[in-house]
């Protein structure tokens, strides 16, 4: 089953949300216009799908549901801006990055602006909680992206470390989308509760596949280069694995602890740390622990109401591990 599929039930609502984005672009700054065109577009569309599938459990209103699901598409694009140009990433969506074209601190400035338009989406739903979640959330990834800032090229650190990391930075966006959408629909506060863990469970299993394609992908299905979370010195999960496996003569080790070796140097290790993931069954490991990440999102969807949209996050889920994009 493709996403696509899925999206039936909020085909055309969907479509609501790319013409506001679409609409974000028409800017009097022909320049601005311009970055604007060049990153909105192109996503996978899961978030603001995410908010409308939330909000058809009870009272399904478009008027506050589709500027939320523009909120949060937004809001990911921004963090993706602001994202590429810590990392001096220079391909995102298989295009060159906003850094990679205009420099670093148009890069920022440009996020900064999708941020601040996308809180313009959020309050226009009049919802204080929502705007406060909504404000909650930006901090929360922020607080994310300095953890892994200050724990770049860093060996020391723990599963539990990475998984909190990977729950602010991803998981928190993914709350926020079915969270919201919950609320938005007066839905009651135990269904609120499901579809806010449910969000979080599915984007903690989205971001260990996400590490997982870094060694498995091809960068024509992931749109960027492969090994970026080692070059950039990101320790995720296929990586501690792989150092668990091999605690002496290991490629992650050498890279980390030699950050500064000639770029050839640094692909070769690359490349064989990708090499030993592949030919292991590290690979089955991450996808075992994202699959009950999946299972635990929709443990307690059988709470809410027995609908079209009930089925459709389970089938989000199932297509989250077995995703090759």
């Amino acid at each position: 089953m493709q996403l696509s599929e899925i999206y039936q039930l909020v085909e055309e609502d969907l479509t609501r949300v790319e013409s506001q984005i679409k609409a974000v672009t028409e800017v009097d700054s022909p320049r601005l216009a311009e970055l604007l065109s060049h990153i909105l577009g192109g996503g996978k569309e899961i978030r603001p799908a995410l908010t409308l599938l939330s909000g058809k459990f009870y009272h399904y209103n478009l008027d506050l549901l589709l500027p939320m699901a523009t909120a949060v598409e937004l809001m990911h694009t921004a963090t993706l801006i602001h994202d590429d140009a810590i990392d001096n990433s220079t391909v995102r969506r298989g295009r060159p990055t906003i850094n990679k074209v205009w420099g670093e601190d148009k890069a920022v400035l440009l996020g900064d602006y999708l941020f601040a338009k996308a809180g313009e989406f959020a309050a226009i739903t009049g919802n204080l909680r929502v705007i406060m979640l909504f404000s909650q959330t930006i901090q929360i990834i922020s607080s994310g992206e300095l953890d892994q800032a200050f724990d770049a090229f860093n060996l020391e650190q723990t599963r539990a470390r990475y998984l909190r990391r990977i729950s602010s930075k991803t998981a928190s966006l993914f709350s926020l989308a079915t969270e919201s959408g919950a609320i938005l629909s007066q839905a009651p506060e135990e269904s609120i509760k499901v579809l806010r863990e449910y969000g979080c469970n599915l984007g903690i299993a989205f971001q260990i596949v996400d590490d997982v394609l870094d060694f498995v992908g091809t960068e024509e299905e992931m749109g960027k280069p492969v090994g970026s979370d080692l070059a950039q010195g990101t320790l995720t999960l296929p990586a501690m694995l792989l150092l668990e496996r091999y605690p002496d003569d290991n490629p992650v080790k050498e890279l980390f602890h030699n950050r500064d070796m000639p770029e050839g140097d640094k692909k070769k290790k690359i490349k064989q740390a990708i090499e030993l993931v592949g030919n292991s069954s590290i690979v089955k490991q991450c996808y075992e622990a994202a699959s009950d990440y999946c299972a635990e999102a929709c443990h307690n969807l059988g709470l809410l109401p027995d609908n079209l949209s009930r089925q459709a996050l389970k089938d989000i889920a199932d297509l989250v591990i077995s995703r090759k994009r």
